[in-house]
Parts: structure tokens; C-alpha cells; sequence
């Protein structure tokens, strides 16, 4: 018999409402310890705005989040970081006259000590802590992808838009994530491209641990080979969930994306 899959992550009758606009409508749903979820819908169909509810962006206007059954509803984005749950964005957020370093640094903020007084007094601490830091972003890009740790030190701004990517992802990972959310991780980059980072992350996955991951993205053949399940929304509503090959042969899905003939 097999065994059951553990959830890590739940949302109850979850709603978001933005003025007369609901951008999420009772959405129920969860996710599995460890798999690739496909979070699928058009535009507007609440894809990003679940993600902000996740993370402490947007407060919910009813319904309950809970991660390994800790209700998450009313956290702060902070609070939701500590818990192990990092993301990226569908735009870039890097800060370009920095460095990949820095870049990556940024999203380990949990295990770094950024107060005033120990680093400006306790030098000698602060460098054995920043040595480590460069250790461990140096060993993150190595297995994401080797060629960029010879860049660790350059402005992301020299940097091609494959890399610039890559660079978002190692910040999401660089705390050690349990749960990873990825919006759109093809957005400005070609099919190939794309491959290659999804690639990279499977790579460090099967390497470091299996975290969790809900994937948002319209590139299909991607879906298809990344997610074991998938969850199709549409007006902020579940409409389908299943396998990728039950999902596109749904025909409120089908009506969903290419309207109704």
C-alpha cells in the first residue's frame, strides 16, 4: 500500500478582494511535501495574487493559509521568510550596480547578523561571517550553474538576462528553502534559455534537497515536464487539478484559454 503524500502547504476557502475586483474566490487547495505543483489560468486569474497572499503581501480578506499546519494567514512577508518559504518574481527585482554576491546575499538575511553595533565593532566576527557567506553563495552557484562563480563578484548589470535569472533563483535559494515559489521564470527569456534554468533548478534540487516548489508559468511544454500536478485557475477560482495530460484535456480549461466557440 502506498504511503500518503504529506501536505506542507494548505489554503482554505481563501478570498481576496480588491475593492469591487475578487481576485481569489474561496480557492481550496495544497500542496504536497517535495513535489512541483503547476499553478496554471489566462491572465488575471489570480496566479501572482495567491503567491502575494502567500508571502505576506496582501492580507487576505477571509479564508486561512496554513504551512505544516502553522496558520500563516495574518504573517508578515518577514514571518513567512523565517518559516522557509522564499520566491521570485515575474519582474526583476535585482539590483543592478551590485554585485552577484550581493545579489545573492541579500535573501540570506535569516542567518545573517545585520546589526549596527556587530558590524561596525565586532570586525573580527564579521568577517569570519562574511567569509562564510561567500563560501556558501560561491558553493550555490557552483551547483547552480559553475560559470557564474566566476562572475561572483561582478555588477549584475554585466550580466545577460539567462544569468540575471539565475542570479533571482540562487537568492530565493540561498536560505535553504522549503517551499520555492517561481512566477513566470521564462519571462524575457527564449525557450532554450528557459530549459536551461529550469534545468539548473532540478539540478540543485536533486543535489542539495528536494524542496517544494509551485511553479506559475504559461510555457506549457515546461509545465509538462516539471510538475507532477497541476491546478488550473480562472477568475480567482479552481477549475481543474490533476495531471498535465488531464488538465489540457479538460474542457472548462480548454473554454478557459481559448474561449467558448
Amino acid at each position: 500500500m502506498s504511503q500518503a503524500k504529506k501536505q506542507i502547504l494548505a489554503a482554505t476557502n481563501l478570498t481576496m478582494r480588491f475593492g469591487g475586483v475578487t481576485a481569489l474566490d474561496s480557492l481550496s487547495m495544497h500542496v504536497n511535501e517535495g513535489e512541483v505543483l503547476g499553478l496554471l489560468g489566462p491572465n488575471g486569474s489570480g496566479k501572482t495574487t495567491f503567491f502575494n497572499v502567500i508571502t505576506g503581501l496582501y492580507r487576505a480578506t477571509s479564508g486561512n493559509v496554513t504551512f505544516r499546519g502553522k496558520d500563516l494567514t495574518d504573517a508578515s512577508a518577514q514571518e513567512v521568510y523565517r518559516e522557509a518559504i522564499t520566491r521570485t518574481f515575474q519582474r526583476s527585482r535585482l539590483s543592478l550596480p551590485l554585485t552577484v554576491f550581493d545579489n545573492i546575499a541579500i535573501g540570506d538575511n535569516r542567518r545573517l547578523n545585520t546589526g549596527l553595533l556587530f558590524n561596525l565593532f565586532r570586525r573580527k566576527e564579521f568577517k569570519q561571517e562574511y567569509d562564510r557567506e561567500v563560501d556558501q553563495v560561491n558553493q550555490l552557484l557552483l551547483t547552480f550553474n559553475p560559470k557564474l562563480a566566476n562572475k561572483i563578484f561582478e555588477p549584475v548589470a554585466s550580466l545577460a538576462m539567462i544569468d540575471r535569472r539565475r542570479i533571482e533563483i540562487c537568492r530565493a535559494l540561498i536560505s535553504e528553502p522549503d517551499l520555492l515559489l517561481l512566477d513566470e521564470p521564462s519571462a524575457g527569456m527564449t525557450h532554450d534559455e528557459t530549459v536551461e534554468v529550469m534545468d539548473d533548478i532540478l539540478q540543485v534540487r536533486s543535489k542539495i534537497k528536494p524542496f517544494t516548489i509551485i511553479l506559475i508559468e504559461h510555457e506549457m511544454s515546461l509545465i509538462q515536464r516539471m510538475t507532477e500536478r497541476c491546478i488550473v485557475l480562472n477568475y480567482g477560482k479552481k477549475i481543474a487539478e490533476g495531471t498535465y495530460d488531464e488538465i489540457v484535456n479538460s474542457p472548462e480549461v480548454q473554454v478557459a484559454y481559448l474561449g467558448q466557440e
